[in-house]
């Protein structure tokens, strides 16, 4: 159920996205059976909130509203979301709070790594809000939380979820010298959507970031994802695979856009399953080396494991 105006819990009411607040409620699709999930009150569910909390930390689990919450967090799976939980910009599928973020935690590195340590994680997922506030757009806190994860659980695999770094010149550099093992930044919709998806982005801006880590370092695994159900026509999704596949791109995920609140961009459409394994068939055809295509399919969704397959089959070729 969507609700009218999303508030942040103990801010007096004050609204989660201010810059919404005052725009006309959108319509809501009532959700379809391949869509629900359980709600999360499992044991390994609590012990990972415990342990968030406990290092301070921000999850993009709980920030973004991601429906397999339940799911990962029973397995001890987390997605840390550095750099505060404040975003700069406000783009319309979003649930992330936008506004002025404050200074950078210091600190933030190493409670990171002890959370991975705590949670056993074989593989962690580190992704962050956007900061158009820092001169190199975040890099440099990336890179050394990737170093205090290396230091502190030598045999995890490291993925980076980034921005797009927009206007950052070198910052690609820096987040890529670090060495994870996968780098990833989502185009998350089709060009033709951008304006009203993501005003703050430009298509052609994040496809060349995916580029340029394989021009830094043509080793690293690469991966992209968009949603779908925005309104896009399944042309353009077919482009994007093409567009993402010129950029050396080895992994593609698309799952289904869920709409935060009635003031977030409405859900055109429901994408039904077997449509998402026709997507996932030609994109394996175009030449993607792992795709992850589902209704409920995100980002860090199964990370771990797909990264594993993903490792195998190019040892394989």
């Amino acid at each position: 159920m969507a609700v009218v105006i999303d508030t942040i819990p103990g801010a007096a009411g004050r609204p989660r996205h201010p810059e919404k607040a005052h725009r006309p409620d959108q319509p809501a699709l009532r959700k379809p059976d391949w869509i629900r999930v359980k709600a999360p009150v499992s044991p390994g569910y609590v012990q990972t909130q415990k342990i968030v909390r406990a290092n301070g930390l921000h999850t993009v689990c709980e920030e973004a509203g991601c429906p397999n919450i339940g799911e990962c967090w029973d397995k001890k799976h987390a997605t840390f979301m550095i750099m505060g939980d404040t975003c700069t910009r406000a783009c319309a599928f979003c649930n992330v709070k936008t506004g002025l973020p404050g200074a950078l935690d210091a600190a933030e590195p190493d409670h990171v790594a002890a959370a991975t340590a705590k949670l056993g994680l074989a593989h962690v997922v580190v992704t962050s809000v956007d900061r158009d506030d820092l001169e190199d757009g975040g890099a440099a806190h990336f890179a050394a939380v990737i170093r205090a994860i290396r230091a502190r659980c030598r045999k995890t695999t490291i993925e980076v979820l980034t921005p797009d770094f927009l206007r950052k010149d070198g910052a690609a550099e820096i987040v890529v010298a670090a060495r994870p093992d996968i780098f990833n930044h989502n185009l998350e919709t089709v060009p033709s959507k951008y304006l009203t998806v993501r005003p703050g982005a430009r298509y052609f801006v994040s496809v060349r970031l995916l580029q340029r880590v394989k021009e830094i370092d043509p080793a690293m695994f690469t991966k992209s994802g968009i949603m779908v159900g925005l309104g896009e026509e399944r042309n353009e999704v077919l482009q994007v695979m093409d567009d993402l596949r010129a950029a050396g791109v080895d992994f593609l995920t698309i799952g289904q856009y869920l709409q935060p609140s009635r003031k977030h961009h409405p859900v055109v459409r429901f994408v039904p399953p077997e449509e998402f394994q026709a997507l996932a068939t030609i994109a394996y055809a175009k030449g993607f080396s792992m795709v992850a295509a589902s209704p409920l399919t995100r980002s860090s969704h199964h990370a771990g494991e797909d990264f594993a397959r993903l490792k195998a089959r190019r040892a394989a070729r």
